[in-house]
């Protein structure tokens, strides 16, 4: 997407299991899943008796920049996690995996997702004497199993999660064993795989790629799933009124070589853009671009479908650093040329299709479609790989407050005069839909319609823990499914 300062990816999680080099296959996982969180990242290991944890903040590289720290990483299991926040601020407190010592023993935490009812059952820990070391949604389910008086830890898991609600793919590491789980309408991608007999779980199947893991399945939305000497153990929490996995992850978050939901990420996009093409065409078009680089496979399939040419009119930049500072008022529209060039022997005098994942501000849409016609295109119409982003979403992805999104409260034409392009067009949710894989399992695709799965709070916001005055009002929205 080209608007990352606006919306933040999610976390990612592994986890390896009876493997000499657990730690080592931790880290070149998390560099695999770098892309679903750059704010900080952590690796804790256990040797069957002892655990060991190092997190830091910033990317996989800088946080284990000192080979000694991967090296101080002792056993046969492994936990990994990168974070993009989605609930809590950018502090090292609040790096994952979290770990604690309770009654049971060791036990750490990573999370990708993020829990709608967290505020109160936060309240409620407090009210009955819990300290709380971090403001990050995932210690509340630390908290949870604390307290359960429930025999063993899978049991007292499967308690902790019965009691929170939203998205959550967790991988917990306890001192022999992992054990990974998934919330019964199934937000987020979590799978298994096999390396040299070790069980791998993973956010995407691009971390088993790197290190040379076999895909075996997903974990099923609702799975509790163990994993110890004795083998792969499975249960169940009770099953959601429907499933509903994130469309999101097909549309931008999720690698284009991963395989997720059953699918590949690729080949979903590239129906997506075939889609979008013969449900909005441009007839009078010469070419199509892509917003570089979650729009590549969209913008392919869209020009396969309409029969025209796909070249590269924008480059990107990837080698910038996350510290890039604008140092004068004048020079703020940097933000965008950094990342960002046109092809002008591409463009000049061509009338262009640019094929984008999704518009959330629009704000840096303006100024690449601005720079486009300065490089000499004849007109400029832009089409999206999805509908109008007009609600907020409470299940990972930060854009929390309706009133940041450009959709929700301005037609489509509005957005095509802020842009300032001969045409705009979006792709429908119900042909976006018949582009995703076909199964058992459904998509969530609130952020579009409204339609959330679960009981969302309007007053919810990604620090709600940092400041009381944001923690006043809590109104609970009944779901129709409910």
């Amino acid at each position: 997407m080209n608007e990352r300062p606006e919306i933040k990816e999610h976390c990612g999680c592994f986890g390896i299991f009876g493997h000499p080099h657990a730690a080592e296959l931790a880290y070149l996982g998390l560099f695999a899943l770098q892309h679903r969180g750059q704010e900080a990242a952590g690796i804790v290991t256990s040797d069957g008796s002892k655990t060991s944890r190092h997190v830091g903040l910033g990317l996989v590289a800088d946080v284990f920049a000192d080979p000694k720290h991967l090296q101080g990483l002792k056993g046969h299991i492994a936990i990994g996690h990168n974070r993009y926040s989605t609930t809590g601020s950018n502090l090292i407190t609040n790096a994952q995996p979290l770990a604690i010592n309770y009654h049971g023993g060791p036990l750490a935490i990573a999370h990708n997702g993020n829990l709608t009812n967290s505020m109160p059952l936060r309240r409620r820990l407090e009210s009955d004497g819990s300290i709380f070391q971090s403001t990050t949604d995932s210690e509340v389910i630390l908290h949870l199993i604390a307290r359960s008086r429930q025999i063993g830890l899978v049991n007292q898991i499967r308690e902790a999660l019965t009691q929170v609600e939203g998205a959550f793919s967790l991988v917990f590491l306890a001192r022999d064993r992992i054990i990974a789980a998934r919330d019964p309408h199934g937000f987020r991608p979590l799978c298994v795989g096999m390396k040299d007999k070790a069980p791998v779980v993973a956010s995407e199947s691009c971390a088993l790629d790197l290190i040379e893991a076999e895909y075996v399945r997903d974990v099923e939305p609702g799975e509790i799933l163990e994993i110890d000497e004795s083998g792969l153990h499975s249960s169940f929490l009770p099953p959601a009124a429907r499933t509903t996995q994130c469309i999101f992850e097909f549309i931008y978050f999720s690698r284009p070589d991963s395989r997720i939901f059953g699918e590949y990420v690729d080949k979903t996009r590239r129906k997506i853009g075939k889609a979008l093409a013969r449900e909005k065409p441009v007839p009078s078009a010469d070419l199509v671009i892509s917003v570089p680089d979650s729009s590549n496979s969209a913008a392919l399939g869209y020009s396969q479908a309409a029969g025209l040419r796909f070249d590269f009119g924008l480059i990107r930049n990837h080698y910038i650093g996350r510290t890039f500072i604008h140092p004068t008022p004048a020079m703020r529209d940097f933000n965008v040329r950094i990342k960002f060039n046109t092809v002008g022997g591409v463009l000049r005098g061509k009338r262009v299709v640019v094929v984008d994942d999704s518009i959330v501000r629009g704000t840096t849409l303006k100024k690449l479609t601005r720079m486009i016609r300065t490089a000499g295109a004849a007109e400029v119409h832009v089409r999206i790989a999805s509908p109008p982003v007009r609600y907020p979403c409470f299940y990972g992805m930060d854009f929390g407050r309706r009133e940041d999104l450009i959709a929700a409260f301005r037609t489509v034409e509005e957005i095509r005069d802020f842009l300032d392009v001969d045409s705009l067009e979006y792709l429908s949710v119900e042909s976006l839909l018949e582009a995703a894989p076909k199964g058992r399992c459904g998509f969530c695709t609130c952020c579009f319609t409204g339609d959330f799965p679960t009981r969302v709070s309007e007053a919810y916001e990604k620090f709600l823990y940092e400041s009381d005055s944001r923690m006043l009002e809590l109104d609970f929205m009944k779901n129709t499914t409910e």
